[in-house]
C-alpha cells in the first residue's frame, strides 16, 4: 500500500517492507496487558501482504509530531505513503520543545487534565487507543530512543537530551518503513474528485490519493510554519469547528506591579476562574518584565485568554504562594516578641517577593508581630493564601505552546481519525479540539492521533 502524508505541506511516500507474521486473534489480544495488547495489535495488522489489490495511496500533509507518526504507521501498514512539508526540514516544534530537549511524554498520565469543548468521553477513548506505556515502548524499542525521567517535573526526555534526535529518528523510521518525504512543498487545496482526493501544490502538478491525512497543526508559534491553513481548509469542507484560541501562553499585566521581581521563580498554586470555566495548577511560576510565566501560569492561561477574547477579561486569578494554608499562616504570624512580619514571610518565600507581598497587604515588613493588629494579620494571610494577581492580557499565539479549539471530536471516528463528513480524509494532532497541560501531554496526543490516522488511512476502503 502507498500512503501520502502531508506535513507542513511536505509529501512523504512509504513503501511496504514485506514481512509476514502469524496473525493474532482478538481474544488472544484481550488477554494481554494494555502495552502488549497495543503492540500485539500493531504486529498483527502491520506489514500485511497486499492480496489482489493495489496498495492505498496516502498523502500526509504536515511533518510535525502527528504527521511523522501518521507517516510511520501508514507506511508500516502497507500504504504507499507520501509526507509533504512546507518547510525545508519539518518537526520544528519538536526541535524547540522542552528548551531544545523535547519532553516526549509525561511520566504519568491524568486524562482529566486535557481540555476540550467536545465530548470528554471521546477524548479519553482516543487517548486510551495507544496507552502511555505502549508509547514509551515504541520510542525505546521501535525508535531506539532511551527515555529518562526528570523526577521533579514527571517528564520523559530522550537520554541524549537532544530534541533533534527525536525529530531525526522519527523521520528516519518513516523512511525505513517506506515513506517518501517531500520538504519545501506548499499544499494550496484539497478536493475530492472522481473517486480520489486531489492534492494541489504551489507550482507543481496535483497529486492523487486514496486518503489524505491532515496533520497541519494549529496557529501557535507561527515561526515554525503553523499558519492555520489546515484549520481553514477543514472548515471550508464543512466541519464543525470550536472557536480557536491561544493556550499555554504567558500572561501579561499593564501596568506591571511586580516588574521589579522579574526573574524571581518559585512553586505556587494558581486558580483561574471565569463563570463555568475553571482551571487549577500547581508548579513553577516566573515573574517577567510584563507579567507572569512558568508551567503553572501556562496551564491556567486558557481561562484568561477565553475571558479576554469574549470581551470582558473578567476572569479572576488567585495564587497561593506557599504550601502553608490559612491556619498555618495564622499560627506563624501570631504574636511572638520582637520578630518582624518580613522576617517570618521571608522564611517561606524569596526575600524580594516576601517584602513585596507584605507591602501590597498594606504593612511594613519591619513591623513586629506583637504590634500586628487582627485585621492586618487577616489581610496578610489572605494575600499569602488567596492573593489576587492582576492581569490584563496574554502573549497570544506568538508564545502559545498549543492552539485550543479546532475540529469537534464528534466529527471524527475516534478509532481511525477519519472525518465523518468526508470519507478518506483523516485529521490528527493540533487541528483537533483538545490540548493538555505542560509536560508531554500534547505530544502524547499527537503521537496517539497520528498513529490512529496512519493506520486508518492505510486500511480504510
Amino acid at each position: 500500500m502507498q500512503a501520502i502524508v502531508i506535513a507542513g505541506n511536505v509529501v512523504l511516500c512509504v513503501r511496504l517492507q514485506t514481512s509476514y507474521r502469524k496473525s493474532t486473534s482478538q481474544s488472544q489480544l484481550k488477554e494481554r496487558g494494555p502495552v502488549e495488547h497495543a503492540r500485539a495489535q500493531d504486529r498483527a495488522t502491520l506489514h500485511k501482504p497486499v492480496r489482489g489489490a493495489q496498495p492505498r495511496r496516502v498523502v500526509v500533509i504536515g511533518a510535525g509530531a502527528a504527521g511523522l507518526m501518521a507517516a510511520i504507521f501508514a507506511a508500516s501498514a502497507g500504504a504507499k505513503t507520501l509526507l509533504l512539508e512546507r518547510t525545508k526540514d519539518g518537526g520544528r516544534k519538536i526541535l524547540i520543545s522542552g528548551g531544545g530537549r523535547c519532553n516526549i511524554l509525561p511520566a504519568q498520565l491524568d486524562e482529566s487534565r486535557f481540555v476540550t469543548d467536545s465530548s470528554p468521553n471521546t477524548l479519553r477513548n482516543i487517548v486510551r487507543s495507544w496507552p502511555l506505556p505502549a508509547q514509551v515502548a515504541f520510542f525505546e524499542q521501535d525508535l531506539g530512543l532511551k527515555l529518562v525521567e526528570e523526577p521533579e517535573s514527571a517528564k520523559l526526555f530522550p537520554a541524549s537530551q537532544r530534541a533533534r534526535d527525536v525529530r531525526d529518528q522519527l523521520l528516519a523510521l518513516a523512511r525505513r518503513r517506506g515513506a517518501e518525504f517531500w520538504p519545501n512543498t506548499l499544499v494550496t487545496n484539497i478536493t475530492f474528485l472522481n473517486g480520489s482526493w486531489q492534492v494541489e501544490r504551489d507550482g507543481a502538478p496535483r497529486l492523487e490519493a486514496d486518503a489524505v491525512i491532515m496533520a497541519t497543526g494549529g496557529l501557535s508559534v507561527p515561526q515554525t510554519g503553523s499558519d492555520g491553513w489546515g484549520l481553514r481548509m477543514v472548515e471550508q469542507l464543512g466541519h464543525t469547528m470550536h472557536s480557536t484560541y491561544a493556550a499555554l501562553t504567558p500572561v501579561l499585566t499593564e501596568p506591571a506591579p511586580f516588574a521589579a521581581l522579574s526573574g524571581v521563580s518559585l512553586q505556587v498554586r494558581l486558580i483561574a476562574e471565569d463563570g463555568p470555566r475553571k482551571a487549577t495548577a500547581t508548579g513553577g511560576f516566573l515573574f517577567t518584565h510584563g507579567g507572569y510565566s512558568g508551567p503553572a501560569v501556562l496551564d491556567i492561561s486558557h481561562v484568561l485568554v477565553r475571558s479576554r477574547t469574549s470581551g470582558d477579561a473578567s476572569a479572576g486569578l488567585l495564587v497561593q504562594w506557599t504550601n502553608l494554608d490559612e491556619e498555618a499562616w495564622q499560627a506563624a504570624l501570631g504574636p511572638d516578641g520582637t520578630r518582624t512580619v518580613g522576617a517570618v514571610v521571608r522564611q517561606a518565600l524569596p526575600a524580594r517577593l516576601a517584602d513585596a507581598l507584605v507591602t501590597s497587604a498594606g504593612l511594613n515588613p519591619a513591623c513586629q508581630l506583637a504590634q500586628l493588629r487582627r485585621e492586618e494579620r487577616l489581610r496578610l494571610v489572605k494575600t499569602l493564601v488567596r492573593g489576587e494577581l492582576p492581569w490584563t492580557g496574554d502573549e497570544g499565539y506568538k508564545k502559545a505552546e498549543v492552539t485550543g479549539g479546532g475540529v469537534s471530536l464528534a466529527e471524527i471516528d475516534p478509532q481511525t481519525m477519519e472525518s465523518r463528513r468526508h470519507p478518506g480524509l483523516f485529521l490528527c494532532g493540533e487541528i483537533l479540539d483538545a490540548f493538555g497541560p505542560i509536560g508531554g501531554y500534547n505530544f502524547l496526543w499527537a503521537w496517539a492521533t497520528g498513529r490512529a490516522a496512519g493506520l486508518g488511512a492505510a486500511r480504510t476502503a
